[in-house]
């Protein structure tokens, strides 16, 4: 698709303004009917996009289905069960200072929002913000990721055959897009992509003073304590870890595996490897492969042949690396220095809590998620409680992402804010207070002159 140039993108943010400031979005028939549309697009073209990311990342169909577009439509589902009772005032409580009265909490828009979706789930990770947007009462510009260019062609489509331009619409291209996208006045941006670009991102919404949503990454954890189940254990991790060909931004990035099991754990792991994926993973219907070659070039340089105990091949014409597995990794090896985004993992051998601290805390930011595999419910608090991270699970990996009522977002560097279910129509709304005061009696204490008032006012405040 023809990338947008920079005069039609001035017009279009113009016109997105134009529109919302009309207020048709802000009732909740036409939310429902907007996500409505959405759902019956999805699964109109349900073949057509998960073509479009077997052709940009090899996703088998039971990916594309259960990452991408499954996801997506039993996300406006669940939404659409929950607007109405989202989009009702919140009442608290209030004060004994500002009786007599009510107080309530609204849920309004934030108004035009752009959204700048990534590649490693280019289908799900643009339609999932979209719908929390929507739900919201705003309009959106969706900029889909030129790394999947098909995926992006098929966004657009429904896109443009769904919405008024007003409402939603689609922006394809490079970079020279997202950078005059980026010079627009939004009022609120939500990225998902690397750290290095989320700097970026908030570099340019700073000289508007637009808030920012964003989802980055960061090197996830995976603890294997020595009283793990290690059938279950290897089982969640490969899939976690080799799903989308590894890249996936709450992926285990590493494992650090207690010493008293850790061979057996490999022997398991091996064996798991295989029967997910048979001898040679290029042959597979079920391994994806890496979205493009200079993303290749950059995980094959992360290994070093010499700790490979799995996989560690790869054909750089087929965009395929094998699973891979790297035993004795240390914090100077290469493949710790930066999110791997592949099908490598590494495993450091750990004894004590303290170990694992000293790895954690080692890495340059808080991880976006992290993974605990243990029996010990004591274990399992300690390390939830003191390892800072955006979230995570408990004997298993991935996983918290598909439970709507969880919220999804980093701390620090992996990230700012959280969305996903209720979390997501939040993301997108602004908490508008609203204190409604009785007008039957009006009380003299904070109205001057304040003489002989102050002794009454400590007690009330006291």
């Amino acid at each position: 698709m023809t990338p947008t140039p920079r005069p039609q993108i001035d017009l279009l943010v113009r016109n997105q303004h134009h529109f919302f400031n009309t207020r048709e979005t802000l009732g909740y028939e036409s939310r429902k009917n907007s996500l409505e549309r959405l759902r019956t697009a999805i699964k109109t073209h349900e073949g057509a996009i998960h073509s479009a990311l077997k052709k940009d990342l090899g996703k088998p169909e039971f990916e594309a289905y259960g990452t991408e577009t499954g996801i997506c439509i039993h996300d406006i589902t669940q939404t659409l069960k929950h607007l109405k009772k989202w989009m009702r005032p919140k009442r608290v409580p209030t004060s004994i200072l500002v009786q007599p009265g009510k107080s309530r909490i609204l849920y309004t828009p934030l108004g035009v929002n752009l959204i700048i979706a990534p590649y490693n789930y280019p289908f799900q990770l643009a339609m999932a913000p979209l719908t929390a947007a929507i739900a919201a009462g705003n309009t959106v510009v969706l900029k889909p990721s030129e790394m999947t260019p098909n995926t992006s062609n098929i966004i657009c489509k429904i896109i443009g055959d769904t919405f008024d331009p007003g409402l939603v619409a689609a922006v394809p291209g490079e970079v020279e897009q997202t950078t005059a996208l980026l010079a627009q006045k939004f009022d609120h941006i939500f990225f998902t992509g690397s750290t290095r670009v989320g700097t970026i991102v908030m570099q340019a919404a700073a000289q508007n003073l637009t808030p920012v949503t964003l989802e980055l990454g960061g090197k996830s954890p995976c603890i294997v304590h020595h009283d793990a189940n290690l059938d279950i254990a290897v089982k969640r991790i490969v899939r976690g870890k080799f799903i989308n060909a590894g890249q996936t931004c709450v992926a285990p990035d590493y494992l650090l595996v207690h010493k008293s099991i850790k061979k057996a754990f490999l022997k398991k792991l091996t064996q798991r490897i295989l029967d997910c994926f048979g001898k040679d993973a290029r042959t597979s219907p079920d391994y994806g492969r890496i979205v493009n070659h200079d993303h290749l070039k950059r995980i094959m340089a992360l290994i070093d042949p010499a700790k490979v105990i799995v996989g560690g091949k790869a054909h750089e014409n087929e965009r395929f690396i094998a699973p891979t597995v790297m035993d004795n990794v240390t914090l100077d090896d290469t493949v710790m220095k930066e999110e791997i985004f592949g099908p490598v993992l590494p495993i450091i051998e750990y004894e004590n809590l303290e170990d694992i601290y000293r790895t954690v805390q080692a890495l340059p930011h808080h991880p976006l998620a992290c993974y605990i595999f243990s029996g010990n419910k004591t274990f399992q608090d300690t390390l939830t409680s003191t390892i800072r991270f955006g979230g995570g699970c408990i004997n298993n990996s991935l996983m918290h992402l598909a439970n709507p009522h969880l919220p999804f977002g980093g701390v620090g560097q992996s990230g700012i804010g959280a969305y996903h279910g209720f979390s997501g129509f939040e993301c997108f709304s602004h908490k508008k207070a609203i204190l409604k005061s009785d007008t039957w009696i009006d009380l003299p204490l904070f109205y001057p002159p304040y003489k002989n008032k102050l002794s009454f006012l400590r007690k009330i405040m006291g």
